[in-house]
């Protein structure tokens, strides 16, 4: 192979996996910071029922690209496995299929997203007043959909082969690029959510070409050269083995969410805007749920592909244990700040108080999210996605989506639904925590397991 950026296969563990997860973090850290900074501006310019409209976008953005994105991780392992081992033709393969993936269902995702917006908002039970602006972000946001799931693609490639600091540097750009454009947009020229929409994703343009610029340029094995972007038969299909248990997981446990999000509208415009409020503060919680997550599914697949058992070991405890004391780090002061935090995004006392009110239910349950996550980032370095799927699918969607619609109607009062959080993140880890106990480490070719995790 003629290039080999960083090896996460020698070296110490401990070492390794920071300098490959911190890159990460400050990704994940600038990307919340510009979609706080959407909210902070457009709250704070536009007001309550406009904030209402662009907080509540969440999960409904995840639903429409969350089986890209998840598929796109999928994706992942495999140039992380084929990277480890050394296979260059594999992993020219992996990727040029990938970015044709990418290509594919971005502009499928663009125009189903411009055409069923209105349709899944009035399922929400968006209120009448907020649906107008709704409706005019989603639609800005999914025209420009393509830029958002090939930077996703092509940050995946990059770090699969170690390379988390160039997706760092892009993101920055684009955060930067991102809060000039939303003062420039909506202070400026009066654009009102659509301003906010347009700077995102003119932001997410710029982080994609820059990282197709990166890949395109390196003469290393997992370059792209556009004359060989194209399905391979056969690596379209391990891609789809590896990456479409991500995807359902994703996409049916983000539908769960936007039924989560359709009993919070039912609390009206004031519910929708402090919830909103809070679930961009909720991003800095997933920092190192995220980048923890991420460096795990590396990791481990590229030591799986090297036949590292001790290192895929020594990493699965470091990260875990990392990423469960620094999620409960923030939870705790999230727990203690929410107020003043809320606040930032909006001043009405009832946006503020269903804001508190979620922060401090499910805050000091963080630790909880990132255990799950991070378990199944293993697992999917391990090549076993079918398995946090599965777990993902019956208890953050099945389980929480009962439990909300028994509890409401007994309980009609929305710390019933907030509480449907911390409930689920419990069960799923120790569901994982016990499959993880008796899971053994694959041996590249296929042959027979090593010991137990």
């Amino acid at each position: 192979m003629a290039e080999k950026d960083v090896s996460l296969t020698r070296g110490s563990v401990k070492r390794g996996m920071l300098l490959f997860a911190v890159p990460i973090f400050f990704s994940n850290l600038f990307q919340q910071l510009y979609n706080a900074v959407d909210s902070l501006i457009v709250g704070n310019f536009l007001g309550g029922e406009a904030l209402a409209a662009v907080g509540s976008s969440g999960s409904l953005i995840f639903l429409l690209t969350g089986f890209v994105n998840g598929v796109s991780l999928g994706a992942g392992v495999l140039v992380a496995r084929h990277y480890g081992s050394g296979n260059a033709e594999a992993l020219r393969r992996v990727v040029h299929t990938t970015v044709a993936l990418g290509l594919t269902a971005g502009a499928v995702l663009s125009a189903a997203g411009v055409l069923l917006t209105p349709q899944i908002l009035r399922w929400m039970g968006t209120p009448p007043e907020v649906l107008g602006d709704s409706i005019v972000y989603f639609r800005v946001y999914f025209i420009g959909s393509l830029s958002v799931v090939m930077y996703n693609v092509e940050a995946s490639i990059l770090q699969s082969v170690g390379d988390s600091r160039s997706p760092m540097i892009y993101l920055i750009v684009a955060s930067l690029l991102n809060v000039v454009l939303d003062l420039w947009f909506i202070a400026g020229l009066h654009m009102g959510v659509g301003g906010a929409a347009l700077a995102t994703i003119l932001s997410q343009t710029v982080s994609a070409l820059l990282a197709f610029r990166r890949l395109t340029c390196t003469e290393a094995a997992y370059g792209v050269r556009w004359r060989q972007v194209r399905f391979h038969p056969a690596t379209l299909r391990a891609v789809i083995a590896q990456g479409v248990p991500s995807g359902l997981q994703n996409s049916v446990v983000s539908l769960a969410n936007v039924i989560v999000q359709a009993n919070i509208n039912a609390f009206g415009a004031q519910a929708m805007a402090g919830c909103g409020a809070y679930s961009k503060l909720e991003g800095f919680a997933f920092l190192p749920v995220t980048c923890f997550s991420m460096a795990l599914a590396t990791y481990v697949s590229q030591n799986v592909g090297a036949g590292r058992p001790d290192r895929v070991r020594s990493s699965m405890r470091f990260g875990l244990a990392a990423s469960c004391l620094l999620a409960e780090g923030i939870g705790v002061g999230m727990f203690a700040l929410a107020p003043q935090l809320i606040g930032l995004f909006n001043s009405e006392p009832g946006v503020i108080a269903f804001g508190v009110q979620q922060a401090r239910t499910v805050a000091l349950f963080y630790c909880l999210l990132a255990f799950s996550h991070c378990c199944a980032g293993i697992l999917r370095g391990l090549g076993r996605p079918v398995v946090p799927m599965a777990i993902m699918l019956s208890i953050w969607c099945a389980v929480r989506i009962a439990y909300i619609t028994v509890t409401v109607q007994l309980i009609p009062l929305i710390a019933v639904i907030f509480w449907a959080y911390p409930l689920t993140w419990g069960i799923s880890s120790l569901l994982f925590a016990g499959y993880l106990r008796h899971c053994a480490i694959p041996v590249p070719g296929g042959g027979a397991p090593v010991q137990r995790v």
